[in-house]
């Protein structure tokens, strides 16, 4: 059998005032999600819109102060070519707005990664700014030869 990836997590973002910023913020942020191919492929392997979910532009549809787009999908054995989908998803991070970005990298050989995003300079980050950094916890557990 092959090896089974699983990939999940969330974007947030929390909309400033006036609430026309934060209708503005969301737009940007579903059309960037949007933009992407529709489903996995051969020409998109790593990132698609139908693995994404996002709440409606307003309070009453899910996003009542913060924005919350969560995603998930299952690979064959994305680990392999991981710098690839970070590559991927460090991309679709720089079009959109956000405060904090969290991806859960599930493998059968190699643990349990939690890779976190943060904007570098400011409490959000901004569309093609780059202000963007990553940081990884790993978690793998092992038997004990007694």
């Amino acid at each position: 059998m092959d090896q089974e990836s699983i990939v999940y997590g969330i974007i947030k973002d929390i909309p400033m005032a006036p609430e026309l910023d934060g209708q503005t913020r969301r737009m940007v942020n579903s059309s960037s999600l949007l933009d992407l191919p529709q489903t996995l492929d051969v020409e998109s392997p790593y990132l698609c819109s139908d693995m994404f979910t996002l709440p409606g532009l307003d309070v009453f549809s899910g996003a009542y102060h913060t924005q919350v787009i969560h995603f998930g999908a299952s690979y064959r054995a994305v680990e392999y070519e991981w710098e690839q989908w970070m590559k991927r998803f460090e991309e679709l991070l720089g079009k959109m707005y956000w405060v904090s970005a969290t991806v859960h990298l599930e493998t059968e050989l190699s643990g349990k990664h939690t890779f976190t995003w943060e904007p570098v300079n400011r409490g959000c980050h901004v569309p093609n700014s780059g202000d963007l950094r990553v940081k990884c916890e790993w978690e793998r557990e092992a038997d004990f030869i007694k």
